[in-house]
C-alpha cells in the first residue's frame, strides 16, 4: 500500500554537512582512533552531564559492561534492572558471572518501580540499575536513598536519557556511573558509540583500564617500569574502544542537542495534543513532576491489550508507518527461559509490554509525516 521511498521509521539519526565534514577531516588527520578526538569528545558530554570524567565506549552495552566491572560486579553477585529494557542491561551482568534480577515497573511510565526494588534486595545484591524509560529519568533520588541505606552503587542506563533532568540536575550527575548510548535511533549518533560519566577517580581508572584490554601505561600504575615501551597487563578486559572518526561525529552532533531535544519535545506536545481524544482506548506516556524527559521514545499504550496491540501495528506498517514495540520483558526471551525466568515475574511489565506500540519520534520528522502517523493511529483505532 506504500510505495518505496515512503516509509515512516519509528526512528533514526540526523546527518548535515557538518557532521560530514568533521568527519572527512578526521579522516585526512593524524589519529583514526585513540586520537585527541576522543579526549575532546569525552570531556564535551561529561560536561553536559554534570560529570566530571567520561570514557568514551564502542556501544552502549560496552558502556554497561565496563560500567559493572568498574563497580566490581562479578561471580555470585545479583544486579537489580527493569524488566522491560533492552537486554543488554541484564546481558551486561551476565558477561561478568553475576545475575539479573528484574523488577516490577510503574504502570504508566515504564520505569522500575522503587517499591518492588527494596524487596529484591538480598545480601548477594551489588548494583541498582534502574533505566530511563523512552528518555523520563527514573526516580533516581528515591534509588539512591535506597542504595544508600543498604551500601549499594546505582548504575543508571541512561541510553534513552541524554539532556534528561531530574529537578533541573542533568541525567549523569545523580549517581555512582552512568552510560549513554550514541547507536543512530538515539539523541546523537556516532554510528556505534557509548560512553560512561561517573565523578569517581577510581571508577574512571578502572573504565579505561577496562575498554583497552585491561593494560595501562600509567606509570603510577605499574608493578615494575622496563622503559617508554613498557606496559602491564592489569584485569581481563576487552577492546571496547571508540574510534576518533566516531568521536568527531560525536562531537559535531552534541552541538546540536539542544536543537534535537527542542524539536522531540515538540513531536511529543503534538502527540499529547492531538492523541488525548483517544483516553477511553489508549493512554499516553506518564509524566512526573520535576522530571524532564529526553523523549527517546513516545509510548502510547492499547488498553484493549496484545491482540488489539497487534493488529494496529499490522495496520500502521500496512500505510509505511514503521511503530515498533519497547520492550518484551527480558525475562520472556528463551535464553532467559532457559536461565529459569518464569513468566508472571513482573506482571506490570508484561502487561505494559502487550499494550506498547513506539511511534515514530525523531528530530528530522516533519509536521506532514507526524500529521499522517496520527490521521492513521486514529483511523487505525476505528478499524481494529
Amino acid at each position: 500500500m506504500t510505495a518505496p521511498g515512503e516509509f515512516i521509521p519509528y526512528a533514526r539519526q540526523s546527518i548535515d554537512e557538518d557532521d560530514i565534514a568533521a568527519v572527512a577531516e578526521a579522516l585526512r588527520g593524524d589519529y583514526l582512533t585513540t586520537g585527541p578526538a576522543i579526549d575532546r569528545f569525552e570531556a564535551a558530554v561529561a560536561s553536559r552531564a554534570g560529570a566530571r570524567f567520561g570514557v568514551a565506549l564502542s556501544s552502549g552495552t560496552a558502556a554497561l559492561h565496563a560500567a559493572y566491572f568498574a563497580a566490581g560486579i562479578g561471580p555470585g553477585d545479583e544486579v537489580i534492572l527493569p524488566a522491560n529494557t533492552f537486554a543488554a542491561t541484564a546481558n551486561a551482568a551476565l558477561y561478568l558471572g553475576a545475575k539479573p534480577v528484574f523488577a516490577d515497573i510503574e504502570p504508566d511510565t515504564g520505569n522500575m518501580a522503587v517499591e518492588a526494588v527494596e524487596a529484591l534486595i538480598t545480601p548477594r545484591t551489588r548494583a541498582i540499575v534502574p533505566v530511563h524509560f523512552a528518555g523520563l529519568p527514573a526516580d533516581v533520588p528515591a534509588i539512591r536513598d535506597l542504595a544508600e541505606r543498604y551500601g549499594l552503587l546505582v548504575i543508571e542506563d541512561a541510553a534513552h536519557a541524554l539532556g534528561a533532568a531530574v529537578d533541573a540536575r542533568p541525567v549523569g550527575s545523580l549517581s555512582a556511573m552512568t552510560a549513554f548510548s550514541f547507536h543512530p535511533v538515539k539523541h546523537i549518533a556516532t554510528g556505534e558509540g557509548g560512553m560512561v560519566v561517573t565523578d569517581d577517580e577510581a571508577l574512571y581508572r578502572r573504565l579505561t583500564l577496562f575498554r583497552s584490554h585491561g593494560i595501562t601505561r600509567d606509570r603510577s600504575q605499574m608493578k615494575a617500569d622496563e622503559g617508554p615501551w613498557y606496559y602491564e597487563m592489569h584485569a581481563l578486559g576487552y577492546n571496547y574502544r571508540m574510534t576518533d572518526i566516531q568521536a568527531v561525529l560525536g562531537e559535531s552532533q552534541l552541538k546540536k542537542l539542544d536543537c534535537f531535544l527542542a524539536r522531540r519535545r515538540e513531536i511529543a506536545h503534538c502527540y499529547d495534543r492531538e492523541l488525548a481524544c483517544l483516553s477511553d482506548v489508549l493512554a499516553l506516556p506518564g509524566r512526573r513532576p520535576g522530571r524532564d524527559s529526553a523523549w527517546h521514545l513516545y509510548v502510547i499504550r492499547l488498553l484493549a491489550g496484545a491482540e488489539r496491540r497487534r493488529d494496529l501495528v499490522t495496520y500502521l506498517h500496512e500505510r509505511g508507518i514503521l511503530v515498533n514495540v519497547h520492550y518484551r520483558p527480558v525475562y520472556l526471551h528463551p535464553y532467559y527461559r532457559a536461565l529459569g525466568y518464569a513468566p508472571g515475574l513482573c506482571p506490570l511489565a508484561e502487561r505494559f509490554y502487550s499494550q506498547a506500540v513506539s511511534l515514530p519520534m525523531y528530530y528530522g520528522l516533519t509536521a506532514a509525516q507526524q500529521a499522517k502517523v496520527i490521521d492513521a493511529v486514529m483511523s487505525g483505532v476505528e478499524a481494529t
